[in-house]
């Protein structure tokens, strides 16, 4: 091998690393064992025909040759080829080559044991293992497994001849180019399986596709489409999961009675001679090849447009309601994969409210845009119409990446069995199923995230008993409203206790969600974002619009600016009819507000310069309800309030509902401009300012606090009155 041109193709990969917009990103390295080894990968572009090797060489510190297509080896490129190590699957000689650097362990190998790129990642049919192509349908290869196989019969066999008979082993060493038996490696043969998964998958044409039109007067098919494909991964950018699954040992497949025999047999043959034992040995090759296939779509990266993409192929109707999808969707990723092992895309592993909300991240809009684009669905609405040919049939299996990538990218997590059970699964209950697993998912899951929370802050004698902390839902009369009221900084849902149960009292149904960090103790506060403030506001107005058909959000103080804030994102849903706001900060007025800043900046010099104990990471904080409310504040706390503030101020105009705005005028916390300000700034055209001669900041609480609950319980009762409530139907669309 040419190890300048082997440095070179590592150059450039360098350099295609620092032009390109694609992440690659590499998992479970540390399963790469000692030893002569094959790894296994699935094809699916070009690019891993460059890539593995580079990247593994990086891992493992050793020269990484492959395999290439025979048809590849033509003119400067196939030299090229040859160079870094690539060999002619055509190759008269190539097994032994392989064997013999194998043996001395002087290179690991690539093999993809589809023997082909899979452009349509169709690679199972009723349950078995079967490479789709434009020629036809194969198996898989079992050609990494008989090459490891041979590799460590003959490692084993070379150092047995070496004590049984010597001149046996003379006359076989050259065959490998060995002088002595010192060259064999006493380390065993491993396959390691290795996925590659790719996402998005989006073929557009690109700036490469445009080079090669003008310098190409007629491009073939296969070149435009793998340009258009494999150009918009680089330049566009895609997330490239790179995963090393356990390695497969092969010393205990040579177990066998027959491979022993001939294993440790003293007749003379050479390499290419069939063996005895070869029933045997493609016995063995053949759960060799099941099991690294196994392991190789086991691993497949898990990302959104699989699970939209599998649910649609599932749906038992052409014509689904989109609002139904979202939840399905929801519910697939939310929760997890049932105790079963699958690898998740890092977005999937953060909070999917933006599933079920307004898809703020377009990871929904965006592959219902390709779909709509490539004719699988049609969009009217609420309701999307699946073509259902267009799922169940790849065309041309060299243009499948372009015109139907939506069959492509379900295709590729078809192996994962127990995930589509889950999927089809979901994908076949109602309606009402639905809104019952997720009411009950968002109930289960706030109560468990405070338990779970609680136990690790939780602080003798400071803490407050569980049931100030506690998220609670108070069950009404009817499902026709339902109140998510939220309390307020440093405080927990017992502070909005009172105001709930008056409500309840009124027939409505209220759930008091508890604001992350909340509830505990400060230490928890002190490491949340107002991010995760409104986390928990999202998932709190996502139980009850599973539970009632119209929502009210209503808060206090923080809790008032997130219900606001949610506003400004839900009000076009339909939904929410109305919004309260009690004591809404956007201007504060105590002393920690102002100090706030200084202090993050002290703290933030003296973590520079690793004098963490001179950071003051908390002030004392005298509280109007010390049963409640924490009596420390996290500066950090604060800092993230001023910035909850701070995005709330421009999305005010987005409230398009029916308001109630609420201050006390004597309110030492917030100052009465600000939540006048509030008000002004609100886009609703139904809206009221109500002001109260309170001298406190906590008025839903304490002397007089009656008349502003019933303030609030008159707003709720005349939305009741203004909102015509729709009545479900008896049958709803899936």
């Amino acid at each position: 091998m040419n190890s300048f041109a082997y440095r070179t193709t590592g150059l450039a990969i360098k350099t295609l690393e620092n032009l390109s917009k694609a992440r690659v990103k590499l998992h479970d390295t540390e399963n790469i064992p000692k030893g002569s080894l094959i790894f296994v990968i699935n094809h699916f572009t070009r690019l891993e025909t460059f890539l593995m090797p580079y990247y593994i060489f990086k891992l493992v510190k050793l020269p990484i040759w492959s395999l290439a297509a025979s048809e590849l080896f033509v003119g400067a490129f196939g030299r090229y080829l040859e160079s870094v190590g690539a060999v002619s699957t055509s190759h008269p000689d190539r097994d032994r080559l392989i064997v013999r650097t194998l043996l001395a362990n002087e290179a690991g190998w690539i093999v993809f044991p589809e023997g082909r790129m899979v452009k349509s990642k169709k690679i199972v049919e009723k349950g078995r293992y079967m490479v789709s192509y434009a020629g036809g349908k194969h198996p898989p290869h079992t050609g990494a497994a008989f090459l490891a196989l041979r590799t460590e019969f003959y490692r084993q066999r070379l150092l047995q001849l070496s004590h049984s008979a010597p001149q046996e082993l003379e006359r076989l060493l050259p065959r490998f180019n060995l002088a002595t038996t010192d060259q064999i490696s006493r380390q065993g043969t491993f396959i390691v399986p290795v996925n590659i998964t790719y996402y998005p998958l989006r073929a557009r044409m690109n700036i490469l596709n445009q080079i090669a039109q003008y310098m190409v007067d007629r491009l073939p098919d296969r070149v435009t489409e793998e340009l258009m494909t494999e150009g918009a991964m680089l330049i566009s950018g895609v997330d490239i999961d790179i995963r090393f699954g356990e390695p497969i040992d092969i010393a205990p497949y040579l177990s066998k009675r027959a491979i022993l025999d001939d294993l440790r047999s003293t007749r003379a043959y050479d390499f290419d001679d069939p063996l005895p034992c070869r029933k045997a040995m493609r016995h063995a090759a053949l759960k060799i090849m099941k099991r690294y296939m196994d392991a190789i779509y086991a691993m497949t990266t898990v990302n959104h447009d699989h699970i939209f993409a599998s649910l649609l192929k599932h749906s038992p109707v052409n014509t689904i309601d989109l609002l139904n999808f979202r939840k399905r969707a929801f519910l697939i990723i939310a929760q997890g994969t049932g105790g079963h092992p699958v690898h998740l895309h890092h977005s999937l592993m953060t909070n999917q409210s933006h599933l079920l909300l307004e898809d703020s991240f377009n990871k929904l809009a965006d592959f219902l845009s390709v779909a709509e684009e490539k004719g699988v669905l049609q969009r009217a609405g609420g309701i999307i119409r699946r073509i259902r040919s267009k799922l169940s049939k790849i065309f041309d299996t060299n243009r499948a990446r372009i015109d139907n990538p939506i069959a492509v990218i379900a295709n590729e997590v078809e192996p994962l069995v127990r995930l589509q059970k889950r999927i089809s699964r979901l994908a076949w209950q109602p309606g009402f199923l639905l809104r019952r697993r997720l009411v009950r998912y968002f109930r289960e899951n706030a109560t468990q995230e405070f338990e779970s929370d609680y136990r690790r802050y939780f602080i003798e004698g400071e803490s407050k008993p569980m049931a100030v902390g506690r998220p609670v839902l108070l069950r009404g009369r009817s499902r026709k409203i339902g109140v998510v009221l939220s309390h307020g900084y440093m405080a927990a849902p017992a502070e909005v206790r009172t105001l709930a149960d008056y409500l309840t009292g009124k027939g409505y149904w209220v759930f008091t969600p508890r604001l992350k960090g909340h509830g505990t103790a400060p230490e928890d506060l002190a490491r949340r974002s107002y991010q995760d403030w409104i986390h928990s506001m999202e998932e709190g107005y996502l139980l009850m619009r599973n539970l009632c058909r119209k929502v009210v959000l209503g808060g206090f103080s923080t809790g008032a600016a997130l219900a606001l804030e949610l506003a400004s994102r839900t009000s076009g849903m339909g939904d929410v009819i109305g919004i309260f706001a009690v004591s809404t900060p956007l201007r504060l007025q105590y002393l920690t507000s102002k100090l706030a800043p200084v202090v993050d900046t002290w703290n933030k010099i003296m973590e520079k310069v690793h004098l963490g104990d001179a950071k003051r990471e908390f002030v004392d904080n005298q509280p109007e309800n010390p049963h409640i409310n924490y009596l420390r504040n996290p500066i950090a706390g604060v800092r993230e309030l001023e910035r909850l503030m701070g995005a709330l101020e421009p999305k005010l105009a987005d409230v398009q509902v029916p308001a109630l705005v609420i201050q006390s005028s004597g309110d030492p916390v917030v100052n009465p401009n600000g939540s006048m300000r509030v008000f002004e700034l609100l886009g609703s055209e139904d809206k009221r300012y109500e002001i109260f001669n309170y001298q406190r900041h906590g008025i839903l609480l304490g002397e007089g606090s009656h008349r502003v609950h019933r303030v609030i319980g008159d707003f709720i009762e005349q939305l009741a009155q203004e909102t015509p409530i729709r009545t479900e139907a008896a049958v709803e669309k899936n």
